[in-house]
């Protein structure tokens, strides 16, 4: 089976990690997201993939340069300029060649939806399109889909104001297509599938919704991305974190080579090559791959991409560190802050929730 997967936005939530690479090559636990996105495809049969690029294309074609992941073949389709979501499905599926039914799932999304039960689903309704759906507590952030009792989707609401409704089924950013729906995706333009092609599909009565309890979470936001890997560590998610990944006493997950003391407290990841002192502490964080945390220093609900050095006394808390970053003796990084590749902290500096881009490149 075929899918398109889109990765073609800019990832404006998690700049300033995004300024420099797309969101989707970013790591959870190690593995870039696009990696993991592709592999669960294939578990599902997929064998080739239609990349729909934009932003930043050229990472992707450099992170899989013979055009397979794995088994499965890519095929990049760079738009020539932004054609919201329904435009890039078409440009994609068109630039493919694909003519018959097909995936498409946003590359921010991880989830462990059955999409081999979706697509008996989709079949079985004779439908032209299929979403999945996911309840969620509060909707006010998405769309609401109301479906009948056989799944139908009976109307697209437009976001709620906060409070206004309860727990609801919202878009959770998989879809089965027929080909048939790229004939309603004009060419050349920026079409939004979810308020262009979605709701003339429920009117003609051949849009359905999946509605699934599999794990499904969005990583485009520092709070996402965050808990997606914490997800992942703790053992929401089933299986070892990262491949070749190995589990140790008190829930903390290491890959080879990992050195560190017993102020690692699980859930945690130590990746390879990753240095934590013995008289350092760890928690609920991810460490990426070549990290140093000195002596007295604490990394707390945190990820830190490879090599990000944390020096004696410092605390990170409940942020993320991009590679190469340097929090200096004393500092302290707290509250959702976000720093770019190679930012240096300086020594007793205290950042409260800052996103601070990694330094201009000397001329």
């Amino acid at each position: 089976m075929k899918a398109v997967v889109l990765v073609g936005g800019t990832g404006t939530r998690l700049r300033p990690l995004t300024l420099t690479v797309p969101k989707q090559v970013l790591p959870i636990v190690g593995v870039p997201m696009i990696e993991r996105v592709l592999d669960y495809l294939r578990s599902h049969g997929v064998d080739e993939v239609v990349l729909s690029l934009g932003y930043l294309s050229d990472a992707f074609e450099a992170l899989f340069p013979d055009g397979m992941a794995g088994d499965v073949r890519l095929t990049y389709a760079v738009e020539p300029e932004p054609l919201d979501t329904a435009g890039a499905v078409g440009f994609a599926a068109r630039h493919a060649g694909i003519d018959e039914r097909f995936l498409v799932v946003n590359g921010d999304i991880l989830t462990d939806l059955d999409v081999t039960a979706m697509v008996a689903f989709h079949v079985e309704r004779r439908a032209e399109a299929s979403i999945s759906l996911a309840k969620v507590a509060d909707p006010s952030a998405f769309g609401l889909v109301p479906i009948d009792g056989q799944g139908k989707v009976v109307a697209f609401v437009e976001k709620p104001a906060p409070g206004a409704v309860g727990p609801s089924l919202i878009n959770a950013g998989t879809y089965v297509l027929e080909p048939s729906v790229l004939d309603r995706i004009p060419e050349g333009r920026r079409v939004s599938i979810e308020r262009e092609v979605f709701p003339v599909l429920a009117n003609a009565g051949t849009l359905y919704g999946f509605h699934s309890a599999d794990y499904w979470t969005d990583t485009g936001t520092p709070q996402q991305y965050l808990d997606a890997q914490l997800a992942l560590i703790s053992g929401r998610r089933p299986g070892p974190p990262a491949p070749g990944a190995s589990a140790g006493p008190d829930g903390v997950w290491t890959l080879g080579g990992a050195d560190f003391g017993p102020g690692v407290h699980g859930p945690a990841f130590v990746g390879q090559g990753a240095w934590v002192a013995d008289e350092a502490s760890v928690e609920g964080s991810v460490v990426g791959g070549g990290c140093r945390i000195h002596p007295g220093a604490r990394v707390v609900d945190s990820v830190l991409l490879p090599d990000a050095m944390v020096g004696e006394g410092a605390l990170v808390s409940r942020s993320i560190l991009g590679r190469g970053v340097r929090v200096s003796g004393g500092a302290e990084v707290t509250n959702l802050s976000v720093l770019g590749d190679r930012y240096v902290v300086k020594p007793d500096t205290c950042l409260d929730g800052a996103r601070l881009p990694a330094p201009a490149a000397s001329s």
